[in-house]
């Protein structure tokens, strides 16, 4: 047996996180760690106390895209990276110089949280659609970004 590396043993948590995911469309998970050490896990869910895509439906609204195109986003969760920052915050735990482990890149709003919380790294398992503004940010800001598979995730 060939003992996994640090980023494959916490890459490997994300299939068990992401299963507690309450919305179909994305079901992507979050883990924070620092110096080998677990501080915290999100995956795509509503607020405490709001109820799930899963219990009620998506609650879509219309995005217009950089090309023209209009595409429709489901906001009535949390994303994983939201979760798993905010569940840092509210036991007390710094992820400041935290490697963030995600399902796939994050997308702006949580490149710009992952950077103010002071996330040094970011390792993916897949790309995401709609990541160039999410590179850029991360690249300016000296964070390395590692996406171990080129493919992008799919939504259903």
């Amino acid at each position: 047996m060939q003992r996994p590396t640090w980023d494959q043993y916490f890459l490997s948590f994300l299939p068990i996180i992401s299963a507690r995911a309450t919305c179909d469309r994305g079901r992507s998970a979050c883990l924070l760690a620092r110096n080998n050490v677990i501080l915290a896990t999100g995956y795509v869910g509503s607020a405490s106390g709001e109820p799930h895509c899963d219990e009620v439906g998506h609650l879509m609204v219309k995005q217009f895209n950089d090309d023209g195109s209009v595409s429709e986003h489901c906001i009535r969760t949390l994303h994983c990276e939201q979760n798993a920052l905010m569940q840092a915050a509210r036991l007390g735990i710094s992820v400041d110089l935290a490697t963030a482990y995600i399902s796939m890149e994050p997308c702006p709003v949580c490149t710009k949280l992952l950077i103010m919380a002071g996330i040094k790294r970011v390792v993916c398992l897949k790309k995401y659609h709609s990541a160039a503004i999410s590179r850029e940010l991360l690249a300016k800001a000296n964070i390395e970004l590692v996406v171990i598979n080129n493919e992008e995730a799919q939504y259903s």
